[in-house]
């Protein structure tokens, strides 16, 4: 079902004010910005290894992650799994009784599919599962 970890989501209050610490200090290779209007989000994307780390600055005040920020501050947002077939994991998992933010794929940051589990039934800890292009 789970191929790798894709990447970690970091929400920030300002990408232009926390991407040098990733890119410049840590020396993370930068993949550049995008918007994501369905989520309300701009992303950077630094490359570690065969992982990532998304970083997540929300566009608009009711976006999920500012609302993140608003209750818990900047920091780990969601762990991110790639998975082969995202129809598929989900339907397992809605089997398993697992419950699912999205019961249907979106389309996330540079054309992947994706869809989350929620916190209360993977231990506490936001779950994104992605398809392709991730």
């Amino acid at each position: 079902m789970l191929t790798r970890i894709n990447h970690i989501g970091i929400a920030v209050r300002s990408l232009d004010e926390s991407l040098s610490f990733y890119r410049d200090n840590l020396g993370m290779a930068f993949a550049g910005i995008e918007e994501v209007a369905e989520q309300k989000v701009r992303v950077a994307m630094l490359q570690v290894g065969e992982s990532k780390i998304e970083l997540l600055e929300p566009t608009s005040e009711d976006s999920p992650v500012a609302k993140f920020l608003e209750k818990n501050g900047p920091g780990i947002h969601h762990l991110a799994y790639e998975v082969e077939d995202i129809e598929a994991a989900i339907a397992r998992l809605l089997a398993d009784g697992a419950r699912m933010i999205d019961e249907r794929p979106r389309t996330g940051a540079h054309g992947t599919r994706i869809a989350f589990v929620h916190p209360k039934s993977s231990n506490g800890v936001l779950t994104e599962l992605c398809q392709s292009g991730c």
